[in-house]
């Protein structure tokens, strides 16, 4: 993903800006930083230096508006500050990254990833056996994502937010799209693995953030694209969720929600925690409407037989208006 400066810096700011990266450990900070957000404890291995002296130096950054940190449960992590992202990848971009000390710090890095990716993926091993019986259950994912790519069509997508992104499949089809891409998941292991899906598809500078899908800790109106993508079942409260999934879309904007349609299977609810079994179009449409994007297109995705046992999938794309919801692209499916 690209990342322009929005606006001009002053004069005074430029300086203190690089007054702060005017140091060898913070200059390799934001190094290691321009491929995607680190915690204290991966900057720690990676630099060879005590935990404090980090954080100190990550503090300086924080400071200077270089760098912006989040929590993730008992975790913080660090990334590059959007606003001077520009400013900084200039910087950073003359660089000789194939010399010393930049070309050690990457090997490490990349060691670092390695062993978070290996553990990502044990974690993951132990739960996908539950999660390949309900994809079982209805048309392959490749199916989906090709009609989630096709009911959005072309229209550029300024900023994205996937929530309850869970492994970050969607941010993967999607975040190469988007001029800035965040997935929010209130599950730091699901966020572990998200992150190293991510870091193997080269989409490292995603933001990943902990959170509830309940009370999204961002902006009203900040995304023109809001995914809630196979989530619904899992909530007591759906329609809470898409009301505040609502109020994130910008004027203009959309969102979309993936799940599924009514169906009676349910050993899902105890062997998958499925609270809700499926939605009806009125339902989802209805709540969306109620959360003022009163324009939904919608379209099913059936498993081809008869069986009763599967399950069909559904799409609702909705906006504040007709006009703002589809590319002709999107409307031919609709």
């Amino acid at each position: 993903m690209s990342h322009e400066v929005s606006e001009l810096i002053s004069f005074t700011a430029a300086l203190g800006v690089l007054r702060a990266a005017a140091e060898e450990t913070r200059l390799r900070i934001l190094a290691l930083l321009a491929d995607g957000e680190l915690s204290v404890s991966d900057l720690t291995d990676i630099l060879g230096q005590s935990q404090p002296r980090i954080s100190r130096h990550l503090k300086l950054l924080v400071e200077a508006g270089l760098v912006e940190r989040h929590r993730e449960g008992a975790w913080a992590f660090f990334r590059l500050f959007d606003g001077h992202a520009g400013l900084v990848d200039s910087l950073i971009g003359g660089l000789d990254r194939a010399g010393a000390p930049l070309s050690e710090d990457r090997a490490r890095l990349e060691a670092v990833r390695s062993q978070r990716a290996e553990t990502a993926q044990t974690f993951f091993a132990r739960i996908a056996p539950k999660w390949d019986r309900v994809r079982s259950l209805h048309v392959p994912e490749a199916t989906v994502e090709a009609a989630v790519l096709e009911i959005l069509g072309m229209r550029p997508v300024r900023s994205l937010i996937d929530l309850g992104t869970g492994t970050g499949r969607m941010l993967g089809l999607l975040a190469s799209r988007a001029g800035r891409a965040t997935g929010l998941d209130s599950s730091h292991a699901m966020l572990s693995v998200a992150r190293a899906n991510l870091e193997r598809m080269g989409l490292s500078r995603v933001d990943l953030r902990q959170g509830d899908i309940h009370a999204p800790p961002f902006g009203r109106g900040g995304f023109d694209l809001v995914l809630v993508h196979q989530v619904l079942h899992y909530l007591d409260d759906p329609a809470r969720a898409l009301r505040e999934a609502a109020k994130l879309v910008a004027p203009g904007g959309r969102l979309l929600v993936v799940d599924f349609a009514p169906h009676d299977l349910e050993f899902l609810r105890e062997a998958q925690a499925h609270r809700r079994l499926g939605f009806s179009r009125d339902q989802v449409s209805g709540w969306l409407a109620e959360a003022g994007l009163g324009a939904v297109a919608t379209r099913d995705l059936v498993p081809a037989g008869d069986a009763a046992d599967q399950l069909t999938v559904t799409l609702w794309l909705a906006a504040e208006t007709e006009v703002a919801i589809l590319s002709e692209d999107a409307r031919a499916v609709a």
